[in-house]
């Protein structure tokens, strides 16, 4: 109880975070619901209309390789604060927009935003937070999970008013949590070492973290397939209605995420459960494949889907942190890198597969890829058992890197004392 407790009894500067995490992620499924009034009101095509997911990914992507160069040299509150300015002001500009290029675009710039952001939230709330680092693990993990579940639900009650509505709202709340920052976040000293701009892709020398990579990228393709095209096939022309679908997935995706995965993990180990967890959802983008024509099967099966994705959010990251053999800010750079690569394409190649063929073939190729991913998990298998035992030994690093790992130390250290 006096832990629990404990975890709720945090300085106001988290709080503050947390609060900014949860709209950031809320972004993810907000146009889930509008994406048929988009097409329908800007006479788009469904590929043009899936760039929403594929401008914003990417460019979050990509960015993710430059966060720690940036966050090294101005600090880690003027990092978050630039990346909240930076999508009030393309969330604002994106619902202005006549066009949907013009939302594409913007939706690009907010990615770049959404990139500073939650790159560097995530090492404010491990180093300001009471309960130790699972402490802060957890709230990090509630915030997303809360974000995901009401992002569609917000979106949808919005995009019945107006489609520009989810984009203003983002705009306002996100607003909000920029005040909050400002206000409740303390001064955060620039790190000693400045971190050098190619070290996420040098990481990928290291073939533990290639490989736990590249299965957040094939996992990541059937997930964004199945976000990204699925309401087209629902046959729901209501934005609240679909907001709805898409919150009852997004509350599967929560409670698996905090409660499902820890409990499987203890139960089963990290890599049984995701081979069980990636065959599961590989049957579930199956079975909306072959009956992509039957809406209350597809809505059922989407809905279902939250379960095992909030499993894989939480185990595919802890596996990527627990065996890569460089420091957890670099790992995650380089994770995020490839799995968002993975994340971005998806909806788009979505799009021009059901153009060229039809919409049967873009989910069963995802429930393949889902199926690689296990293939390719499976060379790991060992290091990740080891892992859960507690017995993995970090290979030494050279005595600039040892020194470089002391000073991270000690900036975080730092910023836990300015609480």
């Amino acid at each position: 109880m006096t832990d629990r407790t404990s975890l709720f009894k945090q300085p106001k500067a988290v709080w503050a975070v947390a609060f900014a995490c949860v709209i950031s992620f809320m972004g993810i499924g907000l146009v889930d619901p509008i994406l048929a009034s988009l097409r329908d009101k800007l006479h788009a095509s469904p590929s043009q209309v899936e760039l929403l997911f594929t401008s914003y990914l990417v460019v979050t992507a990509v960015a993710m390789l430059v966060t720690g160069w940036v966050s090294s040299r101005i600090g880690a509150k003027r990092t978050l604060i630039a990346g909240l300015v930076l999508i009030v002001v393309f969330a604002a500009a994106a619902g202005a927009s006549n066009s949907i290029n013009g939302i594409v675009g913007f939706r690009a710039g907010w990615g770049l935003g959404n990139a500073l952001f939650i790159a560097t939230s995530l090492a404010v709330i491990v180093s300001s937070a009471t309960g130790g680092f699972a402490g802060a693990i957890i709230l990090y993990e509630t915030a997303l999970g809360v974000g995901i579940a009401l992002g569609p639900l917000l979106g949808g009650e919005l995009g019945g008013i107006s489609w520009r509505g989810p984009f203003f709202g983002v705009s306002v709340l996100m607003g909000i949590a920029l005040i909050a920052t400002l206000i409740l976040l303390p001064p955060t000293p620039r790190p000693a070492r400045k971190e050098r701009m190619r070290e996420p892709l040098l990481a990928l020398r290291h073939r533990s973290l290639a490989t736990t990579s590249v299965v957040g990228l094939l996992y990541n393709w059937g997930f964004f397939t199945l976000l990204g095209y699925s309401p087209f096939l629902m046959n729901i022309s209501s934005p609240p209605k679909l907001g709805l679908v898409f919150c009852a997935w997004g509350v599967l995706v929560a409670v698996f995420a905090v409660w499902g995965a820890p409990w499987l993990k203890g139960r089963f180990g990290t890599p049984r459960t995701l081979y069980g967890n990636f065959v599961l959802m590989a049957i579930d983008l199956a079975v909306i494949g072959i009956f992509a024509d039957r809406p209350p099967v597809v809505i059922t099966a989407v809905v279902i889907a939250g379960a095992f994705i909030g499993v894989n959010n939480t185990l595919v990251t802890t596996a990527v942190m627990s065996i890569a053999p460089v420091e957890r800010p670099v790992a995650s750079a380089t994770y995020g890198f490839v799995r968002f690569i993975g994340g971005g394409l998806a909806p788009f190649a979505a799009g021009k597969l059901v153009e060229h063929y039809n919409a049967h073939v873009p989910f069963i190729l995802g429930a393949g890829a889902v199926v690689l991913a296990a293939l390719v998990l499976a060379t790991v298998h060992r290091a990740l058992d080891a892992a859960d035992r507690g017995e993995v030994a970090q290979p030494e690093r050279d005595a600039l890197d040892r020194v470089e790992r002391e000073d991270a130390l000690q900036v975080g250290a730092g910023i836990g004392n300015e609480d």
